[in-house]
């Protein structure tokens, strides 16, 4: 299936054109949002990247067995390569392929993978996984393995997620599979703090995208005038991320402009938490008929493998 999008300056044009008005999440990371974004998963309060790093390791024996040994591992989304080398190491890939939008950010850390895992084929590709990721022609299409951990599919709006899934189901052949980790539903108070720390640093995250937009289509905000809201919007079960104007707002750009009012928003991310159940639904629906899933004791997130 097809994942067709407009280009940079036509997607945030319409985006910031809407009302309420809206930025991809895929803008947040420049080479800075991407640092930023390393920084947030090691903050005390955001419990998806420690949990799911816990969870591989408890379950790391029966994730091996599960996904086998000499695939292909294709992560996406790869940032700093931090999980895949822990993955690399249990499950002995034949070749590791990184994708990921922020091109200069992984190429470091493929850089740096590549002499930690010298024994190991090491591939870096940039591409917006969301127009369709295309891979190299002598990756090869067996024993392919999509590695998507994070739960960054909860960015995604159910029908895109739906569509992104049956775009990972492309990338493999009936012999592939895939390891993906979704958030789960849990006390909101403890969701609303992972995304609205105490150090500010998911605030300056969210701001940056402003920074970023910039210099994508030569919008004029200032940063200074925005400041970061986050909370959960329990009817639709996500965590929502949004940029507030503190005072009234003009904004220019190359063939459009926009007037905020003090108090209007921009919304730039949602992290949808699926019930389990409605989660391996999802997947069936994409294509991978097989899923066994792993979860913590508290059962705050999973890891899920996939197959066809």
């Amino acid at each position: 299936m097809p994942l067709t999008r407009p280009s940079n300056h036509a997607d945030i044009s319409m985006g910031l054109s809407q009302r309420p008005a809206r930025i991809s999440p895929k803008y947040f990371y420049d080479q800075h949002g991407s640092r930023l974004f390393e920084a947030i998963t090691q903050l005390p309060e955001y419990y998806p990247t420690r949990t799911e790093t816990a969870l591989m390791q408890q379950h790391a024996a029966d994730i091996a067995r599960s996904v086998g040994t000499g695939r292909t591992l294709i992560e996406l989304g790869a940032g700093s390569c931090q999980k895949a080398r822990t993955l690399c190491q249990l499950v002995q890939p034949a070749c590791f392929v990184g994708v990921d939008i922020s091109a200069d950010f992984l190429q470091d850390a493929v850089a740096a993978m590549s002499a930690d895992l010298p024994w190991l084929d090491v591939r870096a590709v940039g591409g917006d996984m969301t127009q369709g990721v295309h891979l190299p022609d002598d990756i090869p299409r067996t024993g392919r393995l999509v590695f998507y951990p994070g739960s960054s599919i909860g960015n995604f709006d159910p029908p895109h997620a739906l569509q992104l899934l049956a775009h990972m189901r492309e990338l493999i052949d009936d012999d592939g599979g895939l390891l993906i980790g979704i958030d789960l539903p849990k006390d909101v108070t403890v969701m609303e703090a992972a995304y609205d720390d105490a150090a500010g640093v998911t605030a300056e995250f969210n701001r940056n995208v402003l920074r970023h937009v910039n210099r994508l289509i030569g919008s004029d905000f200032d940063v200074a005038q925005w400041q970061h809201r986050a909370f959960f919007n329990t009817e639709e079960s996500r965590i929502e991320m949004h940029l507030e104007a503190t005072t009234d707002a003009q904004v220019r750009w190359p063939g459009g402009e926009r007037a905020f009012e003090q108090g209007e928003r921009i919304h730039t991310e949602n992290s949808y938490k699926y019930p389990l159940p409605v989660f391996t639904d999802m997947l069936a629906r994409a294509g991978f008929s097989q899923a066994q899933a792993w979860t913590d004791e508290r059962g705050w997130f999973a890891v899920v493998h996939a197959r066809p």
